[in-house]
């Protein structure tokens, strides 16, 4: 039974009650070994540990040089065949041609660093990152400032790959995951996942400028419009809104508040695809799921039989 909702300190945020499966959304949320919630659903469960055990090195069978490389943590799989074909990739000293089939032992070097190889028999590792506001998913910087991969666990294959960005100043759920294949996909358009977002203004929304964001807003890289758009508290000169959209354009929550006249004083991404922020993630922690929950995510986006997978690209309608 939903629980009714509560009013929100202005420093809090919002919280919400499941519903049905959002469009382009697996039938149930994947289901994390900690207690989960998205700031409202608490999943039984232990806190899960950030650290986890290691598993067994894997023998590994041969495998395509770009697509080992994607699932390495290297990049996506046709940036790698961008490198391999500018001849930035070397195999055992030997520069590395398209299709290429490399093997467990074989030294894969990329602009002549040595990449530490994860086969397709070895899970990928996937984490829940409480992003806090202050720093940038990038590890390149010319201003120098903090970033969330220094705060990430250290792993000795590959290297962590973000799902998305979150700006400097916007907080909450970042998904990173070792496996660049895996990355794509949920952040490919056709799959349409769910970006919802819990959101701070100073003042309502009138009616005429919340139907002009559901209806769809001009912004400098194309029109936008929220998929939900729901009243979440407040209390004071700051109110609390719920949004959801099916895109993960640069500051574009923001942007799109802007073009009705409304400045957003906190942003904090609630939840991506099936994956919410749990309850008890205190910013700059991580959580990572346990190897059921991985071999059920890759199912679910095809990458255990090499197919598609089950998300089909869904025709939106406007929302009324």
């Amino acid at each position: 039974m939903s629980s009714p909702r509560r009013r929100l300190p202005p420093d809090s945020a919002p919280g919400r009650q499941p519903g049905n499966p959002a469009r382009g959304q697996p039938r149930s949320p994947v289901r994390l070994s900690g207690e989960v919630a998205d700031l409202g659903i608490v999943r039984p469960g232990q806190p899960a540990s950030p650290a986890r055990r290691r598993q067994p090195a894997a023998q590994g069978q041969p495998e395509r040089l770009h697509k080992l490389l994607a699932n390495s943590g290297v990049g996506s799989r046709r940036e790698m065949e961008g490198l391999i074909a500018a001849g930035r990739v070397a195999v055992n000293g030997q520069a590395a041609h398209l299709g290429q089939v490399v093997s467990p032992g074989d030294r894969v070097k990329v602009n002549g660093k040595l990449v530490q190889l994860r086969f397709s028999d070895r899970l990928p590792r996937i984490i829940l990152y409480h992003k806090p506001e202050g720093e940038i998913v990038s590890r390149n910087d010319p201003g120098r400032r903090p970033n969330v991969f220094t705060a990430l666990p250290k792993i000795s294959a590959g290297r962590w790959v973000a799902v998305g960005r979150l700006d400097f100043n916007t907080s909450g759920l970042l998904l990173l995951t070792t496996s660049g294949e895996l990355a794509n996909r949920l952040m490919h358009p056709r799959y349409e996942l769910v970006r919802e977002y819990a959101v701070r203004v100073l003042g309502e929304i009138s009616a005429d400028a919340r139907h002009r964001l559901i209806q769809g807003v001009g912004l400098a890289d194309g029109p936008a419009q929220f998929a939900s758009f729901e009243d979440a508290g407040g209390e004071g000169a700051n109110r609390w809104y719920r949004v959801a959209l099916h895109e993960g354009r640069n500051r574009e929550v923001r942007r799109m508040f802007e073009a009705v006249g409304a400045v957003v004083s906190r942003l904090i991404r609630v939840r991506y695809g099936p994956f919410f922020l749990p309850r008890g993630l205190r910013r700059g922690q991580v959580v990572e799921l346990a190897e059921a929950e991985v071999r059920r995510l890759l199912d679910d986006f095809g990458l255990s039989t090499g197919q598609p997978g089950r998300f089909p690209a869904v025709r939106r309608s406007r929302p009324g």
